[in-house]
C-alpha cells in the first residue's frame, strides 16, 4: 500500500492529508487525518477535522488523463466535493489539476451537454459562478463522466475524465456525516 499526500485547497485555506492508496484505505482516526466513511464506485467519502473544524468531502481520481503535448509530467489530480458546516459551505466543487495553471485562463468542467467555467488559482480550480454549483452537482449526480480541461503555465493542455459512478452515494454519506 502506498501513501499519498493530499492537499485540499479551499479558496483561502489549505489542509494537507495523507491517504493510503490504491484502494484509499481508511487511515487511523484522530488528528487531522481524514477517516474514510466509505468507498462508493470511483468515489470515496471522507471526514476530517483540520484545525478542529469538521470537513467532509467526496474525492475521486481521474479514470483518464491526457496531456498535450503527450508525456508531460505533472502531480496527481483530484476532484473534490466539500462540505464545511462551520463555514455554511455545502457541496463545493473543486479540483487539483497537478500543475500551476495559466494565469487568467479558466478551466472547463463538462458533464454531458452541460459546461461550467471554473476559475483557477495555482493548481486549484473552483466553479466560477457559485449560483451554478447546484446545477453542476445535479448534472454530476445524473451523469456518467465529468471532463475537466485546463492549461498549465507552460502551455500544457490536459483533459482529465472522472467517472461519476458512486458519486451520488458518496455525497449522500457526506451529507449524513457532516450536517
Amino acid at each position: 500500500m502506498t501513501t499519498i499526500m493530499l492537499r485540499l485547497i479551499f479558496p483561502f485555506a489549505v489542509a494537507t492529508f495523507a491517504l493510503a492508496t490504491p484502494a484509499l484505505a481508511q487511515p487511523k482516526p484522530g488528528g487531522e487525518q481524514p477517516t474514510l466513511l466509505g468507498q462508493f464506485g470511483d468515489w470515496g467519502a471522507y471526514k476530517a477535522a483540520p484545525g478542529g473544524k469538521t470537513v467532509c468531502f467526496a474525492l475521486s481520481k481521474p479514470t483518464s488523463a491526457v496531456t498535450e503535448p503527450a508525456g508531460r509530467s505533472r502531480d496527481a489530480s483530484y476532484l473534490f466535493i466539500s462540505t464545511r458546516p462551520s463555514e455554511n459551505v455545502k457541496n463545493e466543487v473543486s479540483a487539483i489539476v497537478g500543475y500551476p495553471q495559466k494565469p487568467g485562463a479558466d478551466t472547463n468542467a463538462a458533464v454531458g451537454g452541460d459546461n461550467f467555467a471554473m476559475y483557477t488559482q495555482s493548481d486549484g480550480a473552483w466553479i466560477k459562478n457559485a449560483a451554478e454549483e447546484a446545477k453542476l452537482i445535479s448534472s454530476m449526480r445524473g451523469g456518467a463522466d465529468l471532463v475537466l480541461k485546463s492549461e498549465s503555465t507552460r502551455g500544457t493542455k490536459t483533459t482529465d475524465t472522472y467517472s461519476l459512478k458512486g458519486l451520488a452515494q458518496a455525497l449522500d454519506k457526506v451529507a449524513e456525516e457532516c450536517k
